[in-house]
């Protein structure tokens, strides 16, 4: 497949642009929070873990947006959904690790911003805010319109990506004031968060006949194609006859479109599952810790 990938040129396949942005957002982050830290804050430079959570989340959205798996995810669906899974799921963590309190203070201090931020990450208003974006999202007419312009793309994934962001504030508080729920709510907010992406899955996976005409006919997968490979080159490309996602992999549509859904299932419940293991063990070694002490006098009793 890589080979045929090289069609489409650097540009499309390792996004320049993009990856310009990405040391952009880096150096920001080094200057506000090294350098230049005073001008906004007292307080001392992050963590080395925050440092590297952060640049770790810059790596992992270079990855998803500016690597060959991003024109991947506009030619076949298995792509797609990997970095999906990646987008919403694992990145948000980083970034909210990585980024310090002071700096998510800021941002919540903002007065026409923080009253917005604080509703709408309440737990269950993220937790539905995020399933039904991503859910909506999926459903064909959406998906098919979300891949007819830069703009709806952008518009429409940025928009889901905040919702993620909302979602995972109430698992990783940055913010006291945040930390509404218990570890073990924690654990049960998680498993409803699995049960709640079920269904966009299972329409997927279940499905009895390919259901996105941006993968499955030659003018809308072209046109989706658009959003990440240059004009001139898909101009070019004209003679080639490209049809569908089908010349780039051995799977037929249908077997693409199952094989997405199972693997943005698996990946979600990877990510779950570690994730619940953490706050799983970390609060039972809190309270393994505050367990009362043997009195002292039946230690010298025995």
């Amino acid at each position: 497949m890589w080979l045929e990938l090289q069609i489409f040129g650097f540009r499309a396949l390792w996004s320049p642009y993009y990856f310009l942005f990405i040391l952009l957002l880096a150096g920001l982050y080094y200057y506000v929070t090294g350098p230049g830290r005073h001008r906004f804050t007292d307080e001392g430079r992050p963590t080395g873990k925050q440092q590297a959570l952060f640049y770790t989340g810059l790596i992992v959205l270079y990855i998803i947006k500016g690597s060959p798996i991003d024109l991947l995810a506009h030619i076949i669906f298995t792509a797609h959904m990997t970095q999906m899974a990646l987008y919403y799921l694992l990145f948000p963590i980083l970034i909210i690790k990585g980024i310090p309190t002071w700096m998510w203070k800021k941002l919540f201090n903002i007065p026409v911003v923080r009253p917005i931020l604080l509703l709408l990450s309440k737990p269950l208003i993220a937790l539905l805010l995020f399933n039904a974006s991503f859910s909506l999202y999926h459903l064909p007419s959406v998906f098919d319109y979300a891949k007819t312009g830069e703009f709806a793309h952008a518009g429409i994934t940025l928009g889901i990506l905040f919702t993620a962001f909302l979602m995972w504030m109430s698992v990783f508080p940055p913010l006291d004031e945040l930390d509404r729920l218990s570890e073990l709510l924690k654990i049960g907010y998680i498993f409803a968060n699995g049960v709640l992406i079920t269904p966009a899955c299972a329409l997927i996976i279940f499905a009895d006949t390919p259901l996105y005409a941006t993968f499955t006919e030659g003018g809308p997968w072209v046109q989706a194609l658009s959003l990440c490979v240059p004009p001139d080159v898909l101009s070019g490309m004209t003679g080639l006859k490209m049809s569908g996602p089908e010349l780039f992999s051995p799977l037929s549509l249908l077997d693409d479109q199952q094989s997405a859904g199972i693997i943005m299932k698996v990946a979600q419940e990877i990510i779950f599952g570690a994730i619940i293991a953490k706050i799983f063990f970390t609060w039972f070694n809190k309270e393994r810790d505050i367990i009362d002490p043997v009195p002292a006098h039946i230690t010298q009793d025995s």
